[in-house]
């Protein structure tokens, strides 16, 4: 697993959506971003935090929304950066906008 300069979460793609996030046996958390969203960069750190804090207890994946635009709107996202958590294959919660850490992370503890 990376160094410095790697993103703790993982780059998803359609192809792999199904089996990363939908057959999870647990939560996982997906980062609806994009290249030239300043927001979303910023929050990008945070949600690195969040996947080592909760390595194990739920997977965390970045999602590109130019290259998957398709995917995003099936996960009803218009605006980014938007975290979107599923459970058991449906989207059990989602956060809106550049928010704090612990606003984030009071939204996955419930669903642990």
């Amino acid at each position: 697993t990376g160094g410095f300069l790697m993103s703790a979460a993982q780059s998803i793609t359609a192809d792999t959506f199904e089996d990363d996030v939908l057959k999870s046996e647990i939560p996982v958390m997906v980062d609806f971003w994009a290249e030239w969203c300043g927001p979303c960069k910023a929050l990008g750190p945070t949600i690195d935090v969040i996947a080592g804090e909760y390595a194990g207890k739920i997977k965390v994946y970045k999602l590109d929304v130019q290259a998957e635009a398709a995917l995003a709107s099936k996960s009803g996202v218009s605006s980014i950066p938007t975290l979107v958590i599923f459970k058991g294959g449906e989207i059990a919660d989602r956060v809106v906008g550049l928010r704090p850490k612990g606003e984030i992370t009071s939204r996955i503890d419930p669903l642990l």
